[in-house]
């Protein structure tokens, strides 16, 4: 049985916790979030664990054990009680479905009573990172349709069923997500935003916040890394007044500045195997890039894109993360 608490919180004893994703550690000791499938994990046993966050208009869902209990979806601060669980051990997880290109969420922890015990939070044996843009946010991918209002795009993206997590499951990964909708290596799409394209907002800890950012000190190390940008690059035609006088000089700034993007990431990860996402527009661009950097290229074609503004479908995402765990398994 769910109940809803909106009520302070009792005091009660707070899990570790297993995090997924770059969080800005608040003063009262909860955590800001903002990239997208940030995801939180504690284990305990008792037989009820309640939720403490404030959503802000983000869509949160709630689990245990793997079993997706509740969607949160009402603005503001919320606590959610879990109860009648059962006997044994259990994993609570709280994953953030929706984009945040402003503003954050706040997670003020997981909590058991009296007749609970806290346990060591969950881990993995692998670590992935995935950078990307709205194919890996998984924008709109609820949609049964094309067409879509702002509020539909916010609505019906769902992270959870991007490829990054369903690939990460697979590979029994902990992983991150470094993505933001339209946000390309060197143009954003349709020449938005000139001058911070994806690279300019990788260092921060919340994406649509100059401030605070991440420093070279971050403990987190990835195996592996998963990038998937250019879609947005080329999409569409180049206007007057653009940093670039031609395609010819655009593709050629693509290429320096993503094999400038990649060899700093990789003088912070060392040892980790990278991948670079080629779609149909950028191919020949993420070969050479991919050759310079000593990265696996992985074609990706053939989609429906049914979701959102032609966006791949859950059909399409559950491909991708087919075609990635295909060239990891068979890459050295």
């Amino acid at each position: 049985m769910l109940a809803l608490l909106l009520a302070a919180a009792i005091v009660q004893t707070p899990l570790p916790l297993n995090i997924g994703g770059r969080v800005a550690p608040a003063p009262s000791g909860a955590y800001d979030f903002g990239w997208p499938g940030v995801y939180f994990e504690g284990r305990f046993t008792g037989p009820s664990v309640e939720v403490a966050v404030d959503t802000g208009v983000e869509h949160l869902a709630v689990s245990i054990d793997g079993v997706r209990k509740a969607e949160l979806i009402k603005s503001g601060a919320t606590r959610l009680k879990l109860d009648r669980l059962g006997p044994g051990e259990h994993v609570v997880r709280l994953d953030k479905l929706t984009e945040s290109q402003a503003g954050s969420s706040r997670f003020e922890g997981f909590f058991v009573g009296r007749e609970g015990r806290a346990l060591p939070a969950p881990a993995r044996p692998r670590r992935i990172e995935f950078i990307g843009d709205s194919y890996t946010v998984a924008y709109g991918v609820r949609s049964t349709t094309r067409d879509c209002t702002e509020q539909q795009v916010h609505d019906l993206t769902d992270t959870s069923l991007s490829f990054a997590p369903t690939l990460a499951a697979r590979l029994d990964a902990d992983y991150r997500i470094e993505a933001f909708s339209g946000r390309g290596v060197v143009r954003n799409y349709n020449g938005l935003a000139p001058g911070e394209p994806l690279p300019a907002l990788f260092p921060r800890l919340i994406p649509g916040q100059a401030e605070p950012r991440i420093d070279g000190r971050d403990p987190w190390k990835p195996e592996i890394v998963v990038i998937g940008l250019g879609t947005n690059d080329f999409s569409t035609a180049l206007h007057a007044g653009e940093a670039w006088a031609d395609e010819a000089a655009l593709r050629r700034d693509y290429r320096e500045s993503y094999v400038a993007f990649v060899e700093g990431l990789k003088a912070s990860r060392p040892g980790a195997r990278f991948f670079l996402l080629q779609g149909d527009t950028f191919v020949d661009d993420v070969a050479e890039v991919a050759g310079r950097v000593g990265a696996t290229a992985v074609r990706i074609t053939g989609m429906e894109r049914t979701a959102c503004h032609g966006h791949p479908s859950a059909v399409d995402q559950r491909m991708m993360a087919d075609r990635l765990e295909a060239a990891i398994k068979s890459s050295p």
